[in-house]
């Protein structure tokens, strides 16, 4: 662990030294957390807790311009050369629908809608920067309904591959920065989102195949024709989790020239054949304006997953329904 945390700390100096470090802020300064930045070919990050985000010409030399979003802002194009060191962002006039403001009186049942789980690697999502996955919860009820909590699904890596089925076998360090979101029902796609607030979480090997989060500090209520939960790499942290500057791309040298490759991330997301409906959706942030598509062999060329019809991600969802109408 010590080891690990050696090269994250060099990681932090060497592109303090060598990165241009931008903050993103809104017009009342406070910071624009978790703001995506495309490079407009693909690829991108993502600021951190505070708004900063680290560029640079030596990492990123064919990137000219830099297309920022955040969720309640309006979007920011700008050019590479002479980037500030402080963005504003103003906010958009969007307003979010079906906010219960208060909690609900009453008592109320907690239906839990199970995770699905397995240990097989070779049956698991590889996270990347740019990919984002929501899972369609649908409402089964008429009475008021509150989100309670996530049941995460995560499969970690032993550190030595031959002694991967030992359940005493150290596992491989990390620690990967989520963020959750919550999307409206749009005819069967992910559409708006249902909460400002920003809902994020580590994961590192420490955790059990199944990561629970308390949710109900958001006040998120289930609408009528159901929503969409997404999980979305940020990526990895320090020790005191706050997010790296790290590349978040590999460059190969092919005869067609040089082809950016995204890094993979842990924790390793189990999907499994156990769901009859489809429900699990994907989409790339970065790529085609961030269209979203329903993860089958239909819409989703070269995946091994659905080779084998792993077809769903098994997030699990805990719901405080209560009895009052």
């Amino acid at each position: 662990m010590n080891k690990i945390f050696y090269v994250i700390g060099f990681c932090i100096c060497y592109f303090s030294a060598n990165a241009q470090n931008t903050t993103i802020v809104s017009k009342t300064k406070e910071p624009v957390s978790y703001a995506t930045i495309s490079f407009g070919n693909g690829n991108g990050l993502f600021a951190d807790d505070d708004g900063r985000f680290f560029f640079t010409k030596k990492m990123y030399k064919d990137i000219d311009s830099l297309f920022i979003s955040a969720i309640g802002f309006n979007d920011l194009k700008l050019a590479t050369e002479n980037l500030p060191p402080t963005l504003v962002m103003t906010s958009s006039i969007n307003m979010l629908d079906e906010v219960i403001l208060s909690k609900p009186k009453g008592k109320f049942k907690l239906e839990k809608r199970k995770p699905t789980v397995h240990e097989d690697y070779y049956k698991c999502w590889l996270p990347t920067i740019e990919s984002e996955i929501a899972v369609f919860f649908p409402n089964l009820s008429t009475k008021t309904q509150r989100l309670s909590s996530l049941q995460i699904p995560i499969k970690v890596e032993a550190k030595d591959w031959n002694k991967r089925k030992r359940k005493t076998a150290k596992k491989r360090s990390f620690s990967t920065l989520f963020k959750v979101n919550f999307y409206r029902n749009d005819d069967g796609l992910p559409g708006n989102v249902l909460t400002y607030d920003n809902v994020v979480f580590i994961a590192n090997e420490k955790n059990k195949k199944i990561l629970t989060l308390d949710i109900t500090e958001h006040n998120i209520y289930m609408p009528k024709n159901g929503l969409f939960i997404s999980l979305q790499i940020l990526g990895y942290t320090d020790a005191k989790g706050k997010l790296l500057p790290n590349k978040k791309y590999q460059e190969i040298k092919t005869s067609r020239g040089i082809v950016k490759v995204s890094t993979t991330f842990r924790p390793l997301l189990p999907f499994t054949d156990q769901i009859v409906e489809k429900r699990t959706f994907v989409r790339r942030i970065f790529l085609n304006n961030g269209q979203w598509t329903l993860f089958d062999k239909q819409n989703v060329d070269k995946s091994n997953l659905l080779k084998v019809g792993l077809n769903n991600y098994g997030l699990g969802l805990n719901i405080e329904v209560y009895q009052n109408k």
